[in-house]
């Protein structure tokens, strides 16, 4: 496997399996897909898709700060909804942590996603220095 290091925080949810929370490989950075759990104590902060959603992008800023980079850095996420009827919220809550121009996107609807969230959302982010 190539792979420059690994990134873990605290200040986002531990692996709940055997992967890591973010992968170096270059300047290209991939993070774990991420849900909507509270770092503490690794219990979703909401049952809605809006209360997970906003979560998720914290959990997922503090994996990008942990590697050094910000939401400016990402270059590509994917989106997993439990619900794509859901789009709308979670699209809306998008536009709040990312500025134009905007990472490219997937958005798929999962069969199931873990722990049954409402949703997921890893990201690709380029190291620019």
């Amino acid at each position: 496997m190539i792979q420059d290091q690994t990134v873990a925080t605290a200040a986002a949810p531990a692996a709940i399996g055997p992967y890591s929370q973010g992968t170096w490989a270059g300047d290209l950075f991939f993070s774990a897909g991420q849900i909507g759990l509270d770092p503490e104590s690794g219990e979703f902060v909401s049952d809605d898709v809006a209360g997970q959603a906003h979560r998720v992008f914290q959990n997922l800023q503090a994996v990008l700060s942990a590697a050094g980079l910000t939401s400016s850095d990402v270059v590509k996420t994917t989106v997993f909804l439990a619900d794509m009827g859901e789009f709308g919220v979670v699209n809306e809550i998008y536009a709040e942590y990312f500025d134009a121009p905007y990472p490219s996107r997937s958005t798929v609807e999962a069969a199931r996603l873990p722990r049954d969230a409402r949703v997921e959302i890893e990201v690709v982010a380029h190291r620019s220095d």
